[in-house]
């Protein structure tokens, strides 16, 4: 069964002494192959709920190189739903064997909706979705990044018992699920601090819909120009810390965020002898396209 898995680890990065803080990754990434990280979490609950109300097909949204819809690609393909990926960008539809991620979710069965970047705005608009219930009959909605209540529910799940002695718990941020999550599995003493992969602040009205505390700060610095931006100084990061601990970083979400948590301990930003807790959200899925990308533009790929 898919959700069914042992606890993931808190793996200790060591850093020198002389930065005064331990540093902890949480190794969500190693869940499952495909449905991993927050992903796993965020689908859990509705998956659930979908089979319990009966519905056969699952249908949700994404862009080019979207984590969420290979995930959701793969657990239906695995637990035996229909899925349905509605794609930003109707350029795409002839580009699928050229995409790593569109690739891999139309082998598990997923059947494509292409739109255009202007249709694709008003995708949560009520005729929108009466055309694709006319098209494909009844499924059941799961939101682009699969962000709802049940998305929330799951990642409060990422948090055990053991991880309440950590001063900081620390995410990447993409639509607030996993970190309006963590906030509230989290104890009142801990800060909890996001990352975002997108530029401005704007994000925190949507977490304020779900989190239960305050106890929650976002780190904006760190978006590297916005979502799915990369530069040789990132890629650069990513290989040297897959080579000093041997842990892999996707390069939207998690490389940014340990970037940033890097040069914030330079920094001095967390007090000495402060506990740090790392959520790694998988992610990994991306790599492949985003080193096509950068092959494109004769830039430093990711090992």
């Amino acid at each position: 069964m898919i959700f069914e898995f042992e606890k993931t680890i808190n793996e200790r990065v060591n850093l020198p002494k002389t930065k005064g803080v331990e540093l902890y990754v949480k190794r969500e990434d190693q869940i499952h192959a495909f449905v991993s990280g927050n992903k796993y979490r965020k689908l859990k609950y509705n998956l659930l709920e979908a089979e319990k109300s009966g519905y056969k097909t699952l249908l949700t949204f994404g862009g080019a190189f979207s984590n969420h819809i290979a995930a959701v690609a793969s657990a239906g393909h695995l637990i035996g739903f229909k899925t349905i990926g509605v794609i930003r960008g109707d350029e795409l539809e002839s580009k699928i064997s050229e995409n790593a991620t569109l690739n891999f979710a139309q082998e598990n069965g997923m059947n494509f909706k292409f739109v255009s970047r202007e249709i694709y705005r008003s995708k949560t608009s009520e005729s929108f979705l009466k055309s694709l219930e006319a098209e494909f009959g009844d499924f059941y909605v799961i939101p682009e990044g699969g962000t709802n209540e049940l998305a929330v529910k799951g990642c409060q799940e990422i948090l055990y018992p053991e991880d309440f002695n950590f001063d900081y718990i620390c995410c990447s941020v993409g639509t607030g699920g996993t970190i309006s999550g963590l906030i509230n599995g989290s104890k009142p003493s801990q800060q909890v601090l996001g990352f975002p992969a997108l530029k401005g602040d704007f994000l925190k009205e949507d977490i304020s819909k779900f989190a239960t505390q305050t106890n929650w700060k976002l780190i904006t610095d760190y978006h590297f120009g916005g979502y799915a931006k990369i530069n040789d100084e990132l890629v650069a990061f990513i290989n040297q810390f897959k080579s000093d601990y041997n842990m892999p970083l996707d390069p939207v979400y998690t490389g940014k965020m340990l970037f940033g948590i890097m040069d914030l301990i330079d920094k001095n930003y967390f007090s000495k002898g402060s506990k740090i807790l790392v959520i790694h959200t998988g992610g990994l899925q991306g790599i492949e396209g985003m080193n096509a990308h950068l092959r494109k533009k004769n830039l430093s790929e990711i090992i």
